[in-house]
């Protein structure tokens, strides 16, 4: 398996400095400020890249166990939301909320929970993130 590289810079202080990535090879980039980070102004943050990550990796995860028990999925979409929230003094990612809808033929809504539920602990960011107090998920299958 390959090894994923990305690659960042900061320059200045905190409050008015601003720092640089990309990944991909490239193909992923962004700029990011204290506000960005912090106030919810214009540019990226980490916390939008690991919920990038997180929500692919666990439609990916998902996809694998619906067509491995014989559900081949249509689509999966997930939204992923990250909370960050000062833990004594120190930003801290306290909470990743998975939310994802599928369209699979041949699979009951209770099926489809327990297959999402299995992808949620399985997925590899998942696995990375088993540090975070709370990863929560609501599963729907598209009507």
């Amino acid at each position: 398996m390959p090894v994923s590289k990305a690659h960042a810079n900061w320059n200045g202080d905190i409050p008015t400095g601003s720092g640089q990535f990309t990944a991909g090879g490239g193909s992923i980039s962004g700029g990011v400020t204290y506000k960005s980070r912090f106030e919810d102004g214009p540019g990226a943050n980490p916390e939008q890249l690991i919920a990038a990550a997180h929500a692919t990796c666990f439609s990916m995860a998902l996809a694998s166990i619906l067509a491995g028990a014989g559900f081949p999925a249509k689509s999966i979409e997930t939204d992923a939301a990250v909370t960050l929230r000062p833990v004594d003094g120190v930003p801290t990612i306290l909470k990743v909320e998975l939310t994802t809808q599928g369209s699979v033929a041949g699979v009951d809504e209770a099926q489809f929970r327990e297959y999402a539920s299995q992808a949620k602990v399985n997925c590899a960011v998942s696995r990375a993130l088993s540090g975070v107090s709370e990863i929560t998920l609501q599963a729907t299958l598209a009507g």
